[in-house]
């Protein structure tokens, strides 16, 4: 018996780089997780799980074998206006969450720049936000959650009585099992408004100084860098940082606090904002970014000290505010590098990887700039410093090019202690994974692994990357000679497969 044909669809990585064909299900009931789990096992195929779709690379993917998509279990369980404590299927957006919860003046505590995210997808990458150095992953926030295991066993996962498997399933990307319900806390707000302010800076220094000053002081802090500068000029930005409003000060709060009010306007300048990724192609070029890049530092530049009030959906969704805008670099795809380094290494680390990037003619079209601190999570990838998340345009003619920059980039990195984000990975080797969140910490999570899921029945095609095909491990058994050596110096460069488009 084989799997249905009729579930053999194309699935395709956020960032357009890679895809292909995959039995796909998507179950609306637990019972339906189930069944899907019973049907991949008896035909010895792996399960990748799938939320909203938004990892840039192949976080969800798995060709020739199953892709779980939970998008359709999207119950919100139960709400408490009271304390804040919703519970939802693993299938709920963060934009359904707002919605739900705004009106009675609740507020996600950590979003990422995208509310298309799924809670479960959420909790899969441990998503961060504009205010990790206050607010922490969204990890921290959740009370607990439910995971259907290997075995069709649901347990129920709470960080005091179980912290090994809490600590590994949330930024386990999917490799333990199933979240079937998700508990958490929401932030009280008393206003649908921010308090903003924008701030210029000159270069990497100030960047850097200005921004971990704004995320000490502010509830937010983030920053936008010219990634097309160079010389005294090289890592110049603006910066903005905003705080939620205390009780009082906004003398409208129930209609801030009102769905309508949060609504991103559906065209710009009286163009319809689904057309503008089709008229912004022409632009994704090297020069036409070099110039948008130029205008937006000069116009940030006039706008500095200048304090404004921004809605919570505004300030937190860019990525949201046109439709679609990826397609904006066809026929190429979109690659995004984000780079986590510590406080004393970050200039360097920052400023010699833009600095290669533009001198291989992969200039970053986008760059952001954060503020981080550490967390508990067992493959966490935050650090006490800074994060850099830069935006490449890569054709598949320019693939190998590319990685080999990504290589130099990752070993600069790596040599100054940093860590990587899969949610937005696409190159990292299995010696680079390793080397990041650390040998104690990677075997600590095999050896989860290898007593909720045995089997390795949860593998998707990032986990094959970095760290190889599944053998479950015991304290009694090592690994074989070939895997031990992948594992300790890294990956042939068929383990990083060339885009398909």
């Amino acid at each position: 018996m084989t799997l249905p044909a009729e579930r053999i669809e194309r699935v395709e990585a956020w960032g357009m780089t890679t895809g292909g064909a995959c039995y796909v299900y998507r179950p609306s009931t637990l019972e339906g997780v189930r069944e899907a789990i019973k049907e991949a096992r008896r035909e010895r195929r792996s399960i990748a799980l799938k939320g909203g779709g938004n990892s840039y690379g192949d976080a969800f993917l798995n060709r020739e074998q199953v892709v779980l998509d939970l998008s359709r279990m999207k119950r919100i369980l139960s709400w408490d206006p009271n304390t804040g404590v919703i519970c939802c299927e693993p299938g709920v957006t963060i934009e359904e969450v707002w919605r739900y919860a705004i009106e009675d003046g609740w507020w996600l505590p950590v979003v990422s720049g995208t509310a298309r995210v799924t809670l479960g997808g959420a909790l899969a990458a441990n998503i961060h936000g504009k205010n990790n150095r206050k607010a922490g992953p969204i990890g921290e926030h959740v009370k607990e959650f439910t995971l259907l295991t290997a075995d069709g066993e649901e347990r129920t996962i709470v960080p005091l009585e179980d912290p090994d498997l809490f600590y590994a399933v949330i930024g386990g990307f999917g490799a333990l099992g199933v979240i079937t319900s998700v508990t958490m806390q929401l932030k009280r707000v008393h206003s649908g408004l921010l308090d903003v302010e924008a701030h210029v800076a000159r270069n990497w220094a100030e960047a850097l100084d200005k921004v971990a000053h704004l995320a000490d002081a502010w509830d937010y802090a983030v920053g936008w860098i010219d990634g097309f500068a160079s010389g005294a000029n090289s890592g110049r930005g603006i910066l903005h940082s905003a705080r939620y409003l205390d009780e009082g000060e906004d003398p409208h709060p129930e209609e801030t606090l009102r769905v309508e009010a949060q609504q991103i306007p559906d065209s710009a300048f009286g163009i319809p904002k689904r057309v503008l990724p089709r008229l912004m192609r022409p632009f994704t070029r090297p020069l036409g970014m070099r110039l948008i890049n130029a205008m937006k530092f000069r116009a940030g530049r006039r706008e500095a000290g200048h304090r404004f009030r921004q809605s919570l959906v505004a300030f937190n969704f860019l990525l949201d505010s046109i439709p679609n805008w990826k397609h904006a670099y066809r026929p190429a795809g979109l690659v995004q590098y984000q780079i986590f380094a510590p406080l004393d290494a970050a200039q360097q680390v920052f400023s010699e990887a833009t600095r290669a990037a533009k001198e291989q003619g992969f200039p970053p079209f986008l760059c952001v700039l954060k503020r981080h601190r550490p967390d508990g999570f067992l493959l966490s990838h935050a650090v006490d410093g800074f994060s850099l998340a830069m935006d490449f345009r890569v054709h598949s003619w320019r693939w190998e090019a590319f990685r080999r920059l990504a290589d130099e980039m990752t070993e600069l990195t790596l040599s100054a202690g940093g860590r990587f984000y899969l949610a937005k990975d696409s190159v990292l080797r299995r010696g680079q994974f390793r080397q990041a969140v650390g040998a104690e910490a990677l075997e600590r999570f095999l050896a989860l692994k290898a007593s909720v899921d045995p089997e390795g029945l949860f593998w998707s095609e990032m986990w094959r990357r970095v760290v190889g095909e599944w053998t479950p491990l015991s304290p009694s058994a090592e690994p074989r000679a070939d895997e031990r050596e992948a594992r300790e110096t890294g990956a042939d460069a068929e383990d990083i497969p060339k885009p398909f488009w």
